[in-house]
């Protein structure tokens, strides 16, 4: 089981799902009201992998799939039609490899596929296609007898809908110097960790969040600017947060936790082809909650 957490960590970086995750499945809610503002943002989402282990010692194949539901409570009054922008449909699906180099190393690479959109139309088109790629090297060093352990993550990741032409850099340290702590430091989390005991455990965080998807019926977000056509094409949401969590362990491998906090970025824009801003929805900051169950392996 052990083996395949290390796997489970490339399969899960960054957008396609949590970086650090070691989840075989993962079901949860997300709720965060809009200060100053009627509107209010809710999202299911449900992540499964599937590890299947390979003829060669340490080497996986790893199919994983995630759905997410955005329930976008447009409220506030605008001077365009916020019908179509309430609801937000994701569906991923990511092809995971990985291999070990020596005793402490293993390298990972992930292919994947989102269709991302407010499927206003009814159908999948061209824009809502979403491709991302990553490699990464982990390097982890465990000793159970003094509960220490520590483990870094490097790599690069490359999505159609980071705006820039080049692979972003991974990087991330995790140490557990005790029985009772640990930390992880790089993005998108950084945390600080305490355990009472086997079964509960809480942390302070920071963290990154958010979701992009395609608009079909894309439209003009300021038609009273006369001869400046600020086409909305697609909608982002970028949050950063700060808070506090908790995990109870239902069994061994069965967890419930539970999330909240405060923004310290809420960053919610319409934007145009180029990934260029023409409207900024939200920026002020509010609280965020966050809830669900995973099964894990570690």
């Amino acid at each position: 089981m052990r083996k395949i957490l290390l796997l489970l960590l490339i399969l899960f970086f960054c957008e396609a799902g949590i970086a650090q995750q070691t989840d075989l499945a993962r079901i949860e809610y997300t709720y965060f009201p809009q200060k100053n503002s009627d509107n209010s943002f809710r999202r299911a989402r449900a992540i499964a992998a599937f590890p299947i282990r390979m003829k060669k010692e340490g080497t996986y194949l790893v199919p994983s799939l995630e759905y997410r539901n955005v329930n976008f409570k447009y409220n506030d009054p605008e001077v365009f039609d916020t019908s179509d922008l309430d609801r937000f449909q994701s569906f991923t699906a990511t092809l995971g490899y990985t291999f070990k180099i020596g005793e402490y190393w293993r390298f990972g690479a992930e292919t994947g596929v989102k269709i991302a959109s407010n499927f206003s139309k009814g159908d999948i088109i061209s824009d809502d296609l979403i491709y991302t790629g990553t490699v990464i090297f982990i390097r982890r060093k465990e000793d159970p007898v003094n509960d220490d352990a520590t483990r870094w993550i490097l790599g690069l990741r490359y999505s159609t809908t980071a705006g820039f032409p080049f692979p972003l850099p991974i990087v991330n340290y995790y140490k557990r110097w005790d029985e009772k702590w640990s930390f992880a430091v790089g993005t998108p989390k950084s945390n600080l960790k305490y355990y009472f005991n086997s079964r509960h455990e809480v942390q302070a965080f920071v963290t990154l969040d958010g979701f992009f998807a395609n608009i079909q019926e894309n439209f003009d977000a300021t038609p009273s600017n006369t001869g400046n056509d600020n086409i909305a094409e697609n909608i982002s949401m970028t949050i950063v947060l700060s808070g506090l969590g908790y995990e109870f362990s239902l069994t061994d491998h069965l967890k419930f936790y539970i999330y909240g906090g405060h923004t310290i970025r809420n960053d919610i824009r319409l934007r145009d082809s180029n990934q260029d801003d023409v409207y900024t929805i939200n920026e002020t900051n509010t609280f965020y909650g966050r809830s669900g169950l995973k099964f894990t392996i570690f």
